[in-house]
């Protein structure tokens, strides 16, 4: 009787556990309901726990599609002994980076102040009160010779280290607390430098294309991450007149960004069957990636090679930029409007299974047919490998494009089987506000250039979901939700990126969509002024430089921080001034300027010494000090042809806009605070962007 009764309260135990974040509505979290660990979610119930008990907290992040978070959980989050230890002597706390950036931002910081390094799982180990003073990120369940402590000795030793010298740790949390804020108001009053002054743009350039891989493209060693945000800064420059005037420059920016746009379009980085960008290259090669495909990436990823493409007109990367969005569209699409955050890195407990390929595999879907022979040639399938087991990652070796376009029908064939036979990664259906709205950006602009009306529209679509499910007006002012979660709707209060985002996001709606209804570009200007104007009020810092990332009555831990450098994504900061500077330029309201200008010598520095830490904010105040146009076109006037007149020459900031108002000629470009005389000449136009 008493074993019954004892197997009947643990059970009960471990059912409460699971109610716990069985209840959350985050993936990251629910993949956690089942462990043996008394997991907290985010939020008062932890704190109230831990001060209650004088326990320490046990703060963990990480995210749902990351393999590492996966291997920790099954090592030691899962195992009943190190569970026991983790309940014993910590309040334990779970939290979904991507719900709450927020939360990750503070403690990665302190994170890399006390490791020098920093990455997910993320570890830490806070005071009741949230101050953190102690952390890593994977630590094995045992000694494996790798220099890594075991996770059961690291509680133990912090446990011990908090019961006796509990003073010396609110110490080590005070100096860290200290450093994170002294950090966020040095950098807010820009570092050392203090003015800015646009010769920087070109000093940054300079300093970027020194670090470029010439033989392999990206920049530095492995890991390699897509380097989307620093293309797109450079080639914003090359067509400035800074760059005009130092040719070697200009010709170092075209090999920088061509020798890495095709390296990563060849590499496995690249789903070369299915579509679409992996997270990251372990290996200088591009060659084998960390699996999990994420939305921002590939939102990223279109960007860039759409532009790439507007140079030089390389089917390469307008396959790469079809692909992608066949890619999103197919597997990432959700009814509502909205896109879904991301798939795992793993499926059926290993990483990458679902895309490596033997030679028999290919064999036995193709058949041993010549078709078989050339795709294992061309994708590099060998007996050998080059993964684990024995598998390969397919990556293009074979540089002439008429060679792929000829394997087209092989590569459907492989994708239908793969989708049909094998077990899928898993999918965070999680819809991120900021992320969506960089693939509304980049989706947006895609379909306007490639002359493809569905993918326009079909940003459209996303934008008016995000407008519609996670934007809400409170005292007259409009207030925007991070993410939505179908059945719950939207969740967690808007942060900085959120609204600067949404707000780009609009405007790339406006810059194009009178293409497919005259004159709705009006409404979509509209939306992006509501989201600018309630960032500017929200997170503005009345003391200092620059906008925090969390608004005023968001409770955040530790301290309330300003976002500079872009990290995956663009830097709140950053993209703030994208926004502004199209408002600006489509408004000519001086308060937008005003505030872009208030906020540049905070980059100043940085433009110096980590440029491409920065190159969102870089190639906004590229595109502003060039000048954004407007291109404004007389109601009644086709926009055809000027569609395809821009298609044919590289990139520039551009907003397209239909007029009632009265115009002598078809159409009129505006540049800054300057308006040209109206033309029925499309080449004067083109011409005019291009001088």
């Amino acid at each position: 009787m008493r074993v019954c009764a004892a197997q009947f309260f643990k059970q009960f135990i471990i059912s409460q556990m699971q109610n716990r974040l069985s209840k959350e509505n985050s993936l990251y979290l629910k993949q956690h309901a089942e462990n043996p660990v008394d997991w907290y979610p985010w939020g008062e119930e932890a704190f109230a726990a831990a001060e209650a008990s004088g326990k320490p907290l046990l703060v963990s992040i990480g995210y749902s599609a990351c393999h590492w978070c996966h291997v920790m959980a099954h090592e030691s989050f899962e195992s009943d002994y190190i569970a026991k230890l983790m309940n014993q002597h910590f309040v334990c706390v779970k939290v979904d980076r991507e719900e709450r950036p927020d939360v990750d931002q503070v403690y990665m910081e302190a994170v890399q102040m006390i490791q020098q390094s920093g990455g997910w799982p993320l570890n830490v180990f806070c005071l009741p009160d949230g101050r953190p003073f102690f952390g890593g990120t994977y630590f094995p369940p045992e000694d494996r010779g790798q220099g890594l402590i075991p996770w059961p000795q690291v509680l133990m030793r912090i446990s011990e280290h908090y019961k006796r010298s509990r003073a010396e740790l609110e110490e080590n949390a005070d100096a860290i607390q200290k450093n994170i804020m002294a950090s966020t108001m040095a950098a807010s009053t820009g570092g050392a430098q203090g003015l800015w002054d646009n010769a920087f743009l070109i000093e940054a350039a300079n300093g970027i294309c020194g670090t470029h891989d010439d033989q392999y493209g990206g920049f530095g060693g492995a890991p390699k991450f897509p380097p989307s945000m620093t293309l797109n800064f450079l080639r914003s420059l090359r067509r400035s007149a800074a760059v005009d005037a130092e040719p070697e420059l200009g010709e170092r920016i075209d090999t920088v960004c061509h020798t890495t746009l095709r390296a990563m379009a060849h590499g496995g980085l690249f789903d070369q069957f299915g579509g679409g960008f992996a997270r990251y290259s372990v290996d200088p090669h591009w060659l084998i990636p960390h699996f999990e495909k994420m939305l921002y990436d590939n939102a990223l990823l279109i960007d860039a090679y759409t532009r790439g493409w507007l140079d030089n007109q390389d089917p390469l990367y307008a396959a790469v930029v079809e692909e992608t969005i066949g890619w999103l569209e197919r597997e990432m699409s959700a009814d509502s409007g909205g896109f879904y955050a991301a798939l795992d890195a793993d499926s059926e407990g290993e990483e990458g299974r679902y895309y490596v390929w033997t030679p028999e595999e290919i064999d036995s879907v193709l058949g041993p047919t010549e078709e078989s022979r050339e795709i294992r040639l061309a994708y590099n399938i060998t007996a050998e490998g080059n993964f684990e087991h024995g598998s390969s990652n397919p990556a293009l070796v074979d540089a002439d494009i008429v060679v792929r376009d000829k394997l087209a029908a092989a590569r459907a064939k492989l994708l239908a089987y793969r989708e049909a036979n094998r077990a899928r990664p898993g999918k965070d259906t999680k819809i991120n506000t900021a992320w969506n709205c960089m693939l509304i950006r980049s989706m947006a602009d895609a379909g306007f250039y490639f002359k493809r009306p569905e993918w326009l529209q079909r940003a459209r679509k996303a934008a008016d979901f995000i407008w519609d499910e996670l934007t809400e007006q409170q005292d007259g002012a409009l207030r925007l939700k991070a993410v939505y979660y179908q059945g719950s709707g939207a969740q967690v209060d808007g942060f900085l990126h959120d609204y600067a985002l949404a707000a780009e996001a609009f405007l790339a709606i406006a810059s194009k969509i009178d293409v497919l209804e005259s004159g709705a570009s009006a409404r979509y200007q509209a939306r992006a002024q509501a989201c600018v104007d309630s960032a500017l009020c929200y997170f503005e810092d009345p003391h200092a430089i620059g906008y925090f990332f969390t608004a005023e009555d968001t409770e955040t831990p530790v301290a309330r921080r300003k976002e500079w450098f872009d990290n995956a994504t663009p830097s709140g900061n950053a993209a703030l001034l994208h926004a502004l500077s199209g408002l600006y330029a489509l408004t000519g309201e001086g308060r937008y300027d005003s505030s872009l200008r208030a906020t540049l010598p905070a980059f100043a520095d940085y433009a110096q010494k980590v440029a491409a830490g920065v190159a969102h904010a870089l190639e906004a105040v590229t595109t502003h000090t060039i000048g954004i146009a407007v291109i404004k076109v007389r109601a009644g006037v086709s926009l055809e042809g000027l569609q395809v007149a821009l298609a044919a020459a590289p990139w520039r900031r551009v907003f397209i806009q239909t007029t009632t108002e009265e115009q002598s000629a078809a159409y009129q470009v505006c540049i800054g605070t300057q308006c040209l005389p109206s033309t029925n000449d499309i080449s004067e136009v083109v011409e005019v962007l291009q001088g």
